[in-house]
């Protein structure tokens, strides 16, 4: 980090010197200082820290006077301190969607991110071609509440256009006191006119995994984001659903998931995977490739797996459901996903600004990157709704007929969950997985010949 802050304070310096020498001329002199400049010239203790190529003192020179004419010829009065942040801004805004500059509130806004505690709306957003794109929204959150959905542009935050606003910039104005009302203008591509939505501010308490049992076979996890606790509450939930002397699968969400924390991710993945490596990162320095392998546990001894994505289902969602997919342990169902597959590293400047940087690439076990790409799913299901049939004729039964014989069995209690007919109306990517999941189970349980023989007929 030390060196970083010598690095910052090294180009402001050179700036500020060729600045002074070149005052407010209109063209700048190339005979002050050599056409290249090594860091050990300019301080030899930097030197010893990192190894940099010759600084490019052309450029600094260009960047210097464009720092003079527009301090001196700018409509209103810019501190230096402004002009060197917006400098900073753009440098990282021009890498990648991805790479940002936080300072004091963005600075803290991203501890609030990781612990799953903030004041606004609840969603993940990115700026892509110049606009402000959801990611996903995040479980019960006024975003998601209100209807807001992956893919949305916003262009208009309380009728003012978001046109030439940072992604931070924009982030700033859709956070605020909790209770307070915001408007936000977006596009949907699905709709011919730009949507409307009033959300209200919130202070959002994130409870990132949820889970239930949809049945005392099948067990069901959502996890809405990876942040630090995530991985150990999920493990928890594994527990408890296991326990059940039925359970026979389990059924993991990560739809419109947007990622979180890599440790995370790889701790979930090695819930169910017993060796080899789970994901790789791959970047310009030693310390930003490694490898994550699995350790010899899986909670579930095996059973089956099923992983539903979308396409906002993001990062560390692609880290879990490719580590599976890849080790052969679990079904990818829904759509393809969003496809980031880039890590991001926070570097602190000081106690009030970092840097949030591109450090490498990651890949799954058989050294797929999804970067731009997705995680295809094994099983592809697309959102729908379900409708109730129209009048129909109902074909009678022999329970319909008079004087039928009783079944002399009494018929067994469902184990369902109460609510499931409910849950899976509301939810056919579910439903499907429920279906599925239920076969699985039955073709795990059925004789060791019939499964020989149905597997060798396919």
């Amino acid at each position: 980090m030390k060196s970083v802050n010598k690095i910052l304070a090294l180009l402001i310096t050179a700036s500020i010197l060729l600045a002074s020498q070149m005052g407010l001329a209109q063209e700048p002199t190339n005979d002050v200082l050599p056409e290249e400049l090594s860091v050990a010239e300019v301080d030899p203790l930097l030197a010893n820290d990192v190894e940099l190529m010759p600084i490019p003192l052309d450029q600094i020179k260009a960047f210097a006077n464009i720092f003079m004419r527009i301090k001196h010829n700018y409509v209103q009065p810019v501190s230096d301190e402004k002009l060197l942040e917006y400098a900073v801004q753009g440098m990282l805004n021009g890498l990648d969607p991805h790479s940002v500059y936080l300072k004091d509130e963005r600075f803290e806004d991203l501890a609030e991110d990781t612990t799953g505690r903030f004041g606004g709306l609840g969603m993940e957003v990115m700026m892509e071609d110049g606009f402000v794109k959801v990611v996903a929204p995040i479980d019960d959150t006024p975003a998601a509440e209100a209807g807001i959905q992956s893919g949305d542009i916003i262009i208009r935050i309380d009728g003012k256009t978001l046109s030439g606003n940072s992604l931070s910039e924009a982030t700033d104005k859709m956070r605020g006191e909790p209770g307070t009302s915001i408007n936000l203008t977006v596009l949907r591509e699905t709709e011919p006119d730009p949507l409307e939505f009033e959300l209200k501010r919130a202070v959002v308490n994130l409870s990132s995994v949820r889970h239930k049992s949809l049945s005392d076979e099948i067990g069901y996890i959502r996890v809405s984001q990876f942040q630090l606790n995530t991985a150990e509450n999920f493990r928890k939930k594994v527990k408890m659903l296991r326990e059940k002397d039925k359970f026979g699968g389990l059924i993991i969400d990560l739809r419109n998931n947007p990622g979180g924390l890599l440790n995370s991710a790889v701790s979930i993945a090695d819930a169910f995977v017993t060796e080899g490596v789970l994901v790789s990162t791959r970047g310009r320095s030693e310390l930003n490739s490694q490898e994550f392998v699995a350790t010899a546990n899986d909670m579930i001894d095996g059973k089956p797996v099923i992983v539903l994505i979308n396409e906002g289902s993001a990062s560390a969602s692609e880290i879990v459901a490719g580590a599976l997919q890849d080790h052969d342990r679990a079904l990818i169902l829904g759509t393809e996903s969003f496809g980031k597959g880039s890590v991001q590293t926070v570097m602190e400047v000081d106690e009030s600004q970092a840097i949030k940087l591109t450090t490498a690439r990651y890949y799954t076990p058989s050294g797929r990157s999804i970067q731009a790409a997705g995680i295809e799913p094994d099983v592809v299901v697309e959102a729908r709704e379900f409708k109730k049939k129209g009048a129909s004729i109902t074909r009678i039964k022999e329970r319909d007929l008079d004087g039928h014989l009783e079944n002399e069995n009494k018929p067994s209690e469902s184990t369902e969950a109460p609510d499931l007919e409910e849950t899976l109306a509301r939810d056919y990517q579910l439903n499907e997985a429920y279906n599925l999941m239920k076969g699985l189970i039955r073709f795990r349980s059925l004789p060791v010949k019939v499964t020989e023989d149905l597997q060798a007929k396919q």
